[in-house]
């Protein structure tokens, strides 16, 4: 697979939906995680990421102009001891708890398809990451409809075991902007994972569509002890 320029990526589609990428910084010493939102609508750009715990949630920015919370509103990152799990919807809270219960990661999303959004039925991108005794791995889902069919889902897992260094994978909901919205295709795409955490979050902010964009956060963990480093980008700010 050849590997691509993700800020190109980005600056070349004006609404990728949402966004996870996965990887190892370039020195090989660091679990690198990175998710971003954005929005077409009032309702979905009228929100903000907020750390809780271990992990995020959105919440409405303005209260009083928030029309309906399903599908916008939840937890994107949670932790389950030595797992890190990333996603696009409140299937965040089914795989933690599917796994709670020595479910897998494939097996926790087992119970969950597409969003119910006609016409767009939005995939369902997951992630989950595992560090353990200095070893890491991680894995990405997609749910999605086949061909906009809501009566059948199509589920992909990709897992890569002791991912090399500078290398990570991008996964997002839609292929373009469009009404309605084309789902995601093909497999999660090869990109470069750099060691500065700074420069990575300001490299993917400044290359997501200005007026789409609304929040992102990354998250560094040092493979050997565990230290965490977190960013957290929002367009709406007080």
């Amino acid at each position: 697979m050849n590997k691509i320029s993700l800020s190109e990526e980005l600056k070349n589609n004006a609404y990728p939906g949402r966004g996870i990428v996965i990887g190892r910084s370039a020195d090989g010493t660091k679990a690198v995680a990175a998710y971003f939102i954005m929005g077409r609508s009032e309702n979905s750009r009228n929100r903000v990421f907020v750390e809780e715990g271990d992990g995020i949630r959105t919440q409405a920015f303005d209260p009083s102009k928030l029309t309906d919370p399903s599908l916008i509103i939840y937890a994107p990152v949670r932790v389950l001891g030595n797992k890190t799990i990333v996603t696009n919807g409140d299937q965040t809270d089914t795989i933690y708890e599917g796994m709670d219960r020595q479910l897998t990661f494939e097996q926790s999303l087992r119970s969950r398809e597409f969003e119910p959004d006609a016409p767009n039925y939005t995939p369902r991108i997951s992630g989950i990451m595992h560090i353990e005794n200095g070893s890491y791995n991680f894995a990405m889902s997609i749910l999605k409809s086949d061909s906009g069919c809501p009566d059948s889902c199509l589920r992909y897992t990709y897992a890569y075991e002791n991912p090399l260094a500078g290398e990570g994978r991008f996964i997002h909901t839609y292929m373009h902007d469009g009404n309605p919205l084309p789902s995601f295709e093909g497999e999660p795409k090869l990109v470069e994972i750099p060691d500065d955490m700074e420069a990575f979050a300001s490299m993917l902010w400044e290359s997501l569509n200005p007026d789409n964009k609304v929040s992102l956060f990354v998250r560094y963990i040092d493979i050997a002890t565990g230290e965490k480093q977190t960013k957290i980008i929002n367009k709406n700010v007080k």
